[in-house]
């Protein structure tokens, strides 16, 4: 079993990485999409609000989908189809197409990401030590290679379109390869059908605040950072790609060590660590005027948010008897604050200006900081086995 459970992890972590490859290659080439279709910054932003509507409404379905048809091939299938969905955006003739292909690619996405960090739960629990952070350094591991990319080919001027063609095709292959020896999870016998809709307990609102802040920062920066760099502080657009990917390289290395440290100082103080590292990255964001200010200030944001997700995951699967339960409880508050970074920062930056709504992404980190009290461990509840009927 517990060679298994080895496999599983390498399996998870390749799947996460592909997954982090999918969403570095899309961020990087916005800079492309608002210039091909002549977005202006409200419209981009209500573009941007598009992937994770469409995550937000799809994921409810996805522990249901785990229950019946099990984890890993449910988990594959959802890796392929968010693999094919990064061609889609620069197809788009047009603005409305640009958010119908978004609406797809974020559903695709959201419950990909419910079913990968469940087995991630549960792989965890199997091993008996903390992998979650180290689970999304490899998400972060794979954003910055397909971030990477995504600088060449647009230092290189390639046309967006054949570059996401191609990325769609090498990722979908590689998402097929490492999904094989994932754990082929089941349900319990007697065990009850997760609900399609279920309004979150207490505990999970908790934790998904905290998971809140930092996404809110981390899809903020994800989606702004380039475009940050280039109308805020005059960099062209490799300067402005390469924000994004030093960006995404600040959270890899803090993830990939993020186990090593929260086994030493626990959740709550990471996390309140690591709030207040992010706000001084805020902070630094709005004072930075040229480049190399700006870059760093995206940095010191990396650093800061970089484990708060992967440890309210699994406060939130480790808070439930069916951890995708839990997964998709806290799923669901994050992908809200998803939904509405991206978004209110384009909105906010029309109404004020981009360094403004950095201001206020700093309080909000500062907000995750005061709120890690949540993700203090929990006792497991038992699982709710479904009634049987009494003899005739």
């Amino acid at each position: 079993m517990h060679t298994d459970a080895q496999r599983a992890r390498i399996a998870v972590a390749a799947v996460f990485a592909v997954h982090g490859a999918v969403s570095g290659s899309l961020a990087t080439r916005i800079p492309w999409l608002q210039d091909h279709l002549q977005l202006g910054p409200a419209e981009l932003g209500f573009a941007l609000f598009c992937p994770a509507l469409g995550a937000f409404v799809a994921m409810p379905m996805s522990a249901r989908l785990v229950h019946r048809y099990g984890g890993r091939p449910v988990t594959r299938v959802l890796l392929a189809l968010w693999c094919a969905a990064l061609a889609l955006p620069a197809l788009a003739p047009g603005f409305g197409w640009l958010c119908a292909a978004f609406l797809l690619y974020g559903a695709a996405a959201g419950m990909c990401d419910v079913t990968m960090n469940a087995q991630g739960v549960i792989v965890e629990r199997r091993l008996g030590r903390s992998i979650m952070s180290g689970l999304h350094g490899m998400w972060s591991v794979g954003g910055l290679a397909g971030a990477g990319a995504g600088v060449v080919a647009a230092q290189a001027g390639i046309d967006a379109r054949l570059h996401h063609a191609v990325m769609a095709l090498v990722l979908l292959a590689a998402g097929v390869a490492a999904g094989r020896t994932l754990l082929d999870t089941r349900p319990e016998p007697g065990e009850q059908a997760p609900p399609r809709f279920a309004a979150p307990s207490r505990a999970i609102l908790a934790i998904g605040a905290v998971g809140f802040c930092a996404t809110f920062a981390e899809g903020a920066s994800q989606n702004w950072a380039a475009v940050y760099i280039k109308d805020v502080t005059g960099g062209g657009d490799g300067v402005a790609a390469a924000c994004y990917a030093i960006f995404a390289l600040s959270m890899a290395v803090t993830r990939l060590a993020g186990d090593l440290i929260v086994r030493r100082l626990g959740p709550v103080t990471t996390v309140r660590l690591g709030g207040l590292l992010a706000t001084a990255g805020g902070i630094t964001v709005v004072a930075g005027r040229t480049p190399p200010l700006g870059i760093a200030g995206f940095a010191l944001l990396g650093l800061g948010v970089a484990v708060v997700v992967p440890l309210a995951f699994a406060a939130g699967g480790n808070a439930t008897a069916v951890p995708g339960q839990g997964v998709a409880g806290v799923a669901t508050i994050t992908y809200l604050s998803g939904l509405l970074a991206p978004a209110a920062t384009g909105w906010i930056a029309h109404a004020t200006s981009l360094p403004a709504t950095f201001g206020l992404i700093a309080a909000i980190t500062l907000a995750g900081a005061l709120l890690a009290g949540a993700l203090r461990p929990r006792r497991v509840p038992a699982p709710t086995p479904v009634a049987k009927p009494a003899a005739v």
